[in-house]
């Protein structure tokens, strides 16, 4: 039996790791419930005693995937306390060692790509992920102090979205290696756009 730091996998556990990981490798499309209930030490009553169909077990992976992007946020939080701007940077950084690192891209992006069909059960997790981090690094920026947040997360956004494609394409050598410079650019453009915060004006005494 397979185990983790924490101790032995329970089943459900074991074979969404191990779906996840045959999904990298191979595609969503490419890989049959046989293969990973095989891989996973178990077989195909099991697996479908956890997950009624395939698509049930490609949506649980994509939860698996977003608990994990969860936690991120939480981190960024725990390692720069109250200071929103230090956070940005930070998420700046740990998304450019995603893309350049990560040679099979985002997990949420590739099952965009293949399942294409609009009605596909797994579209709606995929879309409320990416919503969800995006206005999440929206209002970053907003705590940040960025009066133009919006903007300024999509253009973010954007940028590593597009890093992450540029990495699987060129290699990590390419455009994506200059991620966290035009990254640091943007936020610093922004920031300076912002107005200082205000403070409270002394008005002139009034003449009779």
């Amino acid at each position: 039996m397979k185990t983790d730091d924490a101790g032995p996998m329970r089943p459900r556990e074991r074979i969404i790791k191990t779906a996840r990981e045959l999904f990298r490798r191979h595609g969503m499309r490419g890989v049959g419930v046989d293969a990973i209930a095989d891989q996973a030490g178990t077989n195909k009553m099991t697996l479908y005693r956890h997950f009624g169909s395939k698509d049930d077990l490609i949506i649980a992976c994509l939860r698996d995937v977003a608990a994990e992007n969860d936690q991120i946020w939480v981190d960024l939080e725990n390692a720069h306390p109250g200071d929103p701007l230090a956070q940005l940077h930070a998420w700046l950084r740990e998304g450019a060692e995603w893309a350049v690192g990560d040679n099979r891209g985002c997990d949420m992006a590739n099952a965009a790509v293949e399942l294409a069909e609009a009605d596909h059960p797994a579209r709606h997790v995929i879309e409320e992920f990416k919503t969800a981090h995006r206005n999440r690094l929206a209002q970053l920026c907003r705590d940040a102090g960025i009066v133009k947040a919006d903007l300024l997360a999509d253009s973010l956004w954007l940028l590593l979205e597009g890093a992450r494609v540029s990495s699987q394409s060129v290699g990590a050598m390419g455009p994506s290696a200059h991620l966290i410079a035009i990254g640091e650019a943007m936020i610093a453009a922004f920031a300076k756009r912002s107005p200082a915060k205000s403070k409270a004006r002394v008005r002139a005494p009034v003449v009779a």
